[in-house]
């Protein structure tokens, strides 16, 4: 149930009967303050303007012709031209027991489309940090959302397994004769990739065997492809065991690396020389874009393929770009990439765009996010001023949860104990990224992010544990609850209203990519919750009916609290 299109749609209609153009937008949602109904159309006031009418005119045209006797009980009209929607106990109660009744809480599956996202994508040869956190979990929860909906998700893990950093290494390794070692781990490999960094920029004859062994590597050198495997290898394995750890859906399988799209660079240099829109300048492939100015204001020129033969990263995103369209089918692509890319990307679109690779029909969206901060509101690093390693950042996590958990549970045993404190120190970590709006900074605090009030995970998963306490009390099974609900009184009432909310909230996320909209709406469910819990009596409640029906509002909220979590990659637990 979409509480906000239904009426929309409504409202949509009357407005039209009204007079307004078709281009119109009612633009309904919900309200702040109950003293002004459940929903709110706010478009009249702009709508009125372009048809040369007076708001609270055009506004008592539309409540007049609005067709919600069975929906709302009151429409009020408030100057200029608002109109509040006060929905109707008896539509809430039938909707809350279709909720109640259907595994997917009510919410119908969409016309599936066939959507890639693209996300977390960490580099070979060095350990995922902590900027590698929003990539991952932000794109792992529109995934978990888009499949929810039932579209048909590919996730694609971009990894960074292509290009110079390959040669450098390949020769680093050759000059400290490690080149048949098996026994190699990240960690030291990341030593590698810095010293072989340091050979390139100082060492003239070291760059130029680099760059030979990248464009060796690059036309399928068996020797440089062996050495490459070996690399990729060691640094998917350590980061797969991070993904399980963070309750990340990715997996090996759904990895397309840059290497993916290296049989095709060549083809697309040529097909684009052919076409007119590359030159050769210096020996270097260019493309000269004038959606693009440069300081002089002239053409940008974007390298697609170097004189030596070496071919760039744009030159990847745009065979990247061509193989989800023709290859995976995709109707949609989303980028869960740093803000810092955004012109890169938007250029290699337009490559491909132009080229003909991919229509306009369909959709490439950057849904860009800020950086982690610290309480300095620089970025957030340890006290020498490295970056701080994500395995050691879910370390942390799980002992300061351990702690928690202790303080609450001293005689608690050692292997609950470090399921609670996993489910609870992950959840609380990923909880205190997902709820911040991911185009801003925010700063990180452990302090917040595990306590038991506020806007926390830990906050939304006591709550689900306190309702499941209530059927454990009472020796009841939930699964039979499925009898007429009655609301009674506000509190059920707002509690109702936010239920009926979900979908919207879902298709929000869906739509944007902005999970801090579900973290949000369940915390304010959790909040409501509360608020009906000591207001509204159910174990004592001598009104058999009622009880039951408060009964069912408590596990449809419990069942609504762990689908919310399970969307965003976090686990309940029936003990805090």
């Amino acid at each position: 149930m979409n509480i906000q299109n239904l009426l929309s749609n409504k409202i949509y209609q009357a407005l039209l009967t009204a007079g307004a153009n078709p281009d119109c937008e009612p633009q309904v949602c919900q309200t702040s303050n109950p003293q002004f109904g459940d929903y709110q159309a706010n478009g009249i006031m702009e709508i009125a303007k372009n048809i040369g009418l007076q708001p609270r005119f055009l506004a008592e045209r539309v409540v007049n012709l609005l067709q919600l006797n069975d929906i709302a009980y009151k429409v009020d009209i408030v100057d200029p031209g608002f109109i509040n929607i006060f929905l109707q106990s008896s539509w809430l109660e039938k909707h809350l027991f279709a909720a109640l009744s259907c595994p997917r809480l009510g919410i119908k599956a969409v016309l599936p489309k066939t959507i890639v996202v693209d996300y977390s994508s960490p580099n070979v040869a060095k350990e995922m940090h902590v900027g590698h956190l929003r990539s991952t979990i932000i794109g792992d929860a529109s995934v978990r959302t888009l499949s929810f909906l039932g579209h048909t998700v590919i996730r694609a893990n971009h990894i960074g397994d292509w290009g110079t950093q390959f040669g450098m290494l390949i020769a680093y390794l050759e000059k400290v004769q490690y080149t048949n070692e098996t026994t190699i781990n990240l960690s030291k490999l990341e030593n590698f990739y810095r010293a072989a960094k340091q050979h390139y920029d100082e060492d003239l004859e070291f760059a130029k065997r680099a760059r030979s062994y990248t464009v060796q590597l690059q036309k399928g050198n068996e020797y440089c492809r062996q050495l490459w495997r070996k690399l990729v290898d060691i640094t998917i394995s350590q980061n797969q065991k991070i993904y399980e750890r963070l309750n990340v859906t990715l997996t090996r399988e759904d990895i397309m690396g840059e290497s993916l799209y290296s049989t095709m660079l060549s083809d697309i240099v040529e097909d684009l020389k052919e076409k007119g829109m590359a030159v050769v300048n210096k020996g270097a492939s260019i493309i000269f874009l004038n959606e693009f100015k440069n300081k002089e204001g002239n053409p940008m020129g974007v390298i697609i393929q170097k004189k030596d033969g070496a071919y760039l990263y744009t030159t990847t995103d745009i065979a990247c770009a061509k193989y989800r369209y023709e290859t995976l089918q995709a109707n949609r692509v989303i980028y869960y990439v740093d803000s810092r890319q955004h012109q890169h990307l938007v250029q290699a679109w337009t490559i491909a765009r132009k080229a003909g690779y991919i229509p306009e029909s369909v959709s490439f969206e950057h849904h860009m996010f800020g950086m982690i901060l610290g309480k300095d509101k620089k970025p957030f690093k340890t006290r020498a001023g490295n970056t701080i390693k994500l395995v050691d950042l879910l370390d942390e996590a799980l002992e300061r949860a351990r702690r928690v958990v202790l303080a609450k549970h001293p005689a608690i045993d050692t292997k609950e104990l470090e399921t609670l404190a996993k489910i609870i120190g992950i959840g609380a970590l990923k909880y205190a990224d997902l709820s911040k709006n991911r185009n801003t900074d925010y700063v990180f605090n452990w302090d917040n992010m595990l306590t038991f009030e506020g806007n926390t995970a830990p906050y939304i998963q006591y709550a689900y544990a306190r309702i499941i306490s209530i059927f454990k009390r009472i020796k009841e099974d939930n699964q039979n609850l499925n009898k007429q609900f009655f609301l009674k009184t506000t509190s059920e009432h707002q509690l109702a209203v936010h239920l009926l909310k979900l979908e919207e909230t879902i298709t929000i996320i869906a739509s944007r990519g902005t999970p801090h909209v579900l973290c949000s709406y369940l915390y304010d469910l959790a909040v409501l919750f509360s608020t009906f819990y000591e207001k509204c009596p159910i174990l004592k409640t001598a009104d058999a009916a009622l009880r039951e029906s408060r009964l069912q509002l408590a596990i449809l909220t419990a069942r609504t609290i762990k689908q919310g979590l399970d969307l965003l990659g976090i686990q309940t637990v029936e003990r805090m």
